[in-house]
């Protein structure tokens, strides 16, 4: 019913930067929390972070503070990720998702997935 589709995913040097987008699709995007998560080979999927369903309210997984920066733009339906200073254990799939609700950091509360982008940093 709800779609994600993300891109902006690829290449980047350490310390380099990228921004991942995630366009949605329907009328009730301004209903749900996103976030983004990442899942690196081998790992377990982790979030990274999220935004309020007003964008007031965006918090972070502490090894993203002050490099990664979530943002949404409701009458655009996208949710962005910028993410800057990147670093080798950065590199994973990267997936926005949408939570019923005001603001989550509960991976079991999303309902919605998009498939993933991949984002690769060289050292």
């Amino acid at each position: 019913q709800v779609q994600l589709v993300e891109s902006g995913g690829g290449l980047v040097q350490a310390g380099g930067s990228l921004r991942l987008s995630c366009a949605a699709s329907g009328r009730t995007f301004s209903t749900y929390s996103m976030g983004w998560f990442r899942q690196a080979p081998g790992k377990e999927r982790e979030y990274v972070a999220t935004i309020s369903d007003n964008g007031a309210t965006r918090l972070y997984k502490d090894s993203v503070k002050g490099r990664f920066t979530i943002s949404r733009d409701n009458d655009k339906n996208t949710v962005t990720l910028q993410m800057n200073n990147l670093k080798p254990e950065d590199m994973a799939v990267y997936y926005c998702a949408a939570a019923p609700g005001s603001l989550s950091t509960e991976e079991r509360l999303y309902t919605y997935w998009g498939q993933g982008t991949q984002v690769t940093v060289s050292s």
